[in-house]
């Protein structure tokens, strides 16, 4: 019984561990390491749905097709502005949010809340709201625009004629979405700074604002890097806002001449509505290195700016 109960101990001891975490991994293998192998496996072929006479192993062809496709070129330029007009301001104005949340406010309870409401709004229902409020003829955008005389009522604003327009609307509607969200993980992580550090600057005349920036931030910093990289990822993945935005969703076209058709869009349009999953997957792995690339520059920057605040 003893060494039945040792060798228990054992495995208790030195493989329950790997036990415990290896769902997890063959989880990852089967829904996410096999699928990115696969596709990289497609897009070094030939595929066409429509032509299974065409399958062949095409090797850097699709890639190179990306250098010369002016359809690509287009969609990397808007999911960048998009991306631009989204990010910047959203992650500003949540940690301005957090800042403020963090002080002592009446009801502050109820409006930590409130910040989760557009995160919990299904996001498709979201997006159909904001396409009434960017209506040309009856949308409250323009409505607001005419009140401060930025726009003339016989001649409304189309908010889908044009790209500076049709990002505006866009970055609105994400920006709505994940303002709230981000607010609350940099008030979570601003709840653990000590208050004695606040009291201490303030003694050396830092008001509210210069505390935010020369205090706040740089303690949160790892905080600010994990919604950096991950804003990063979500917003050169834009999908949902810019299709439901369109007049015809099925068309993935991101308007009459692809003012704000996202890559994500693009690669939809090629791999299901053209059926060409060769060029389709050349594109998603081209976006996945754009998004490695981008999201390691950002942290990279974060962390720079970080670090000379402190």
């Amino acid at each position: 019984m003893r060494g039945l109960s040792h060798r228990l101990h054992r495995f208790d001891v030195r493989q329950m561990p790997y036990v415990l975490v290896a769902p997890f991994f063959i989880l990852f293998a089967v829904f996410g390491l096999f699928p990115l192998v696969f596709n990289g496996i497609v897009a070094l072929r030939t595929w066409r749905l429509d032509d299974p006479a065409q399958d062949g192993w095409a090797g850097l062809a699709n890639f190179e097709r990306l250098t010369g496709d002016e359809d690509f070129w287009n969609a990397l330029f808007n999911t960048f502005g998009i991306f631009v007009l989204s990010t910047v301001p959203q992650l500003f104005a949540a940690v301005c949010i957090a800042h403020l949340l963090n002080r002592k406010l009446k009801g502050k309870i109820w409006f930590r809340v409130s910040m989760l409401l557009p995160y919990i709004t299904p996001l498709t229902a979201s997006t159909l709201v904001f396409l009434v409020i960017f209506s040309k003829n009856s949308g409250v955008a323009n409505w607001v625009l005419s009140l401060i005389g930025l726009n003339d009522p016989s001649d409304p604003l189309d908010w889908r004629a044009g790209k500076a327009q049709s990002w505006i609307a866009i970055a609105t509607m994400v920006n709505w979405k994940w303002i709230g969200y981000n607010a609350l993980l940099y008030l979570s992580a601003m709840q653990t700074i000590p208050r004695d550090i606040y009291e201490a600057s303030a003694l050396d005349g830092a008001g509210a604002w210069k505390q935010l920036w020369r205090v706040t931030v740089p303690m949160i910093l790892p905080v600010v890097i994990f919604t950096v990289v991950l804003s990063t990822i979500g917003g050169l993945q834009l999908f949902t806002e810019p299709m439901l935005f369109e007049a015809n969703p099925a068309a993935a076209t991101g308007g009459s001449n692809g003012e704000w058709q996202t890559i994500a869009q693009l690669i939809y349009k090629v791999g299901w509505k053209n059926l060409n999953l060769g060029y389709a997957a050349a594109m998603s792995w081209a976006l996945f290195l754009i998004i490695v690339l981008v999201a390691g520059l950002n942290a990279l920057v974060a962390n720079r700016l970080g670090g000379g605040r402190r």
